[in-house]
């Protein structure tokens, strides 16, 4: 399915890092452990250069964590880069976070206490909409700073958070690319809520979404759902026996096909139908 959503708040995002990056020491790219790859924006490319990088595999608690194993080395192959997995909203993550800055700065971190100079270290989270920046920062922050939501688009503003005596974080609002032009990677971010639901069509997408839960492992669609997937089932047979199952229906014991194609849909985004990784593993040559 083709997706296009680039508002005008994500221009303003992306000029916004530009400004702001001379002035970064690190970076805290938060990548969606159920998409890491699509989950990486190459808008961003540019603006980090060689700065170093703190990449957080988020939300892993959604996902089967050996199959993070690769993309663990394959995000820490670049240099003066160092990978974290986490769920942002557990308490204990703050430190985990601090920690990895603390390593990727150290040099920085090391030719100040030598001289014995005091200086603030500033990193800033990016990533893309409904990626868990947000809640990674209000975790950082140890209160709530920035609001959060299960969908795209809620951070529109940029927000500067003290995270210890020596180190501020700037939380930025998701910001995309201007053209989603593979399919696979759009559909991807739609899936795990980085693609504002009104500008999504849910029928297209729930079809899209089983074919692919299918092809990952129908396990999770029988467990989650109590019904037989067989090989030969379409899209729309296994969805009519969730209606089914679920007794989602219309005035007249019509099928209600809406219901059905948002509960769907809303499970996958809350991890309660697979734990399985979106992405196939890919090499990364430029990121």
């Amino acid at each position: 399915m083709k997706i296009n959503w680039f508002p005008g708040h994500m221009k303003k995002t992306l000029d916004m890092m530009r400004d702001e990056i001379k002035d970064i020491d690190a970076v805290i790219y938060t990548l969606d452990a159920r998409a890491p790859y699509s989950s990486l924006n190459p808008s961003f490319v540019k603006i980090i250069k060689e700065k170093p990088i703190v990449f957080v595999l988020n939300k892993a608690d959604l996902v089967d964590r050996d199959l993070l194993s690769f993309w663990i080395q394959e995000l820490g192959s670049r240099p003066k880069t160092k990978v974290i997995v986490l769920n942002a909203t557990v308490s204990t993550s703050k430190s985990k976070i601090v920690e990895a800055l603390e390593e990727v700065l150290s040099g920085r971190i090391n030719y100040y206490k030598e001289k014995g100079a005091k200086i603030t270290m500033k990193a800033m989270i990016i990533g893309v909409p409904n990626s868990g920046k947000s809640t990674l920062a209000n975790t950082l922050a140890g209160k709530v700073k920035a609001e959060t939501g299960n969908r795209a688009g809620v951070t529109k503003s940029k927000q500067w958070i003290k995270v210890s005596p020596y180190i501020e974080v700037l939380d930025t609002p998701g910001a995309l690319w201007p053209s989603l032009s593979n399919a696979i990677v759009a559909e991807n971010l739609a899936f795990i809520g980085s693609v504002k639901d009104e500008v999504l069509d849910k029928e297209e997408l729930c079809f899209a979404l089983i074919k692919r839960l299918i092809s990952l492992d129908s396990s999770g669609i029988e467990n989650r759902y109590g019904i037989n997937v067989e090989s030969t089932d379409k899209p729309l047979e296994i969805i009519e026996k969730i209606a089914n199952k679920k007794l989602f229906k219309v005035k007249g014991g019509e099928l209600d096909y809406e219901r059905t194609y948002l509960t769907i849909l809303q499970d996958y985004k809350k991890g309660k139908i697979t734990n399985k990784i979106l992405d196939k593993n890919k090499r990364l040559w430029n990121f």
